[in-house]
């Protein structure tokens, strides 16, 4: 996995969000760049379409209510049949080892929300691999975001 470096993480708020409200409805936008290893997040009410590569490396987020809790659901693109066996499980791959490092971008991103609602810390993660393969379309429990704090 690669370090998490505050220095290269870019924030960026869609109208209608702020840095500390709403939670519902809020959606992260997280993209790179492979040349500086910058990391892009855009918090909005919607997700950044906009900002997506055609790669399909990105990482979205967002806040969901489940019953009585709030759950921080991720949504990653694998594949939906365009590639070959092998780059699916490349992606696979790739996007488990750099996922503690996405993760932790977004919560320091969105510090000074979890600064004002520190029960978020305490949500569960749920990610979700997208993929025309069985292999590699499941969901994981990834535990909470005080696992991903930076310090």
């Amino acid at each position: 996995m690669s370090n998490f470096n505050p220095e290269k993480l870019f924030v960026a708020y869609s109208s209608g969000v702020s840095a500390t409200k709403p939670v519902i409805p809020r959606c992260y936008t997280l993209t790179h760049s492979d040349f500086t290893g910058n990391l892009f997040l855009t918090i909005g009410i919607r997700y950044a379409w906009e900002n997506i590569n055609p790669n399909r490396d990105e990482v979205l987020g967002v806040w969901q209510q489940n019953g009585g809790f709030l759950h921080f659901y991720v949504y990653l693109y694998i594949d939906q049949g365009e590639y070959n066996i092998n780059v699916s499980a490349k992606r696979n791959e790739i996007f488990k080892r750099e996922l503690s490092l996405a993760l932790t971008a977004i919560r320091y991103g969105d510090r000074f929300l979890f600064d004002t609602y520190p029960n978020l810390e305490q949500s569960l993660i749920i990610i979700n691999f997208m993929s025309a393969y069985p292999q590699f379309a499941r969901q994981e429990s990834w535990g909470t975001f005080r696992h991903f704090s930076y310090r």
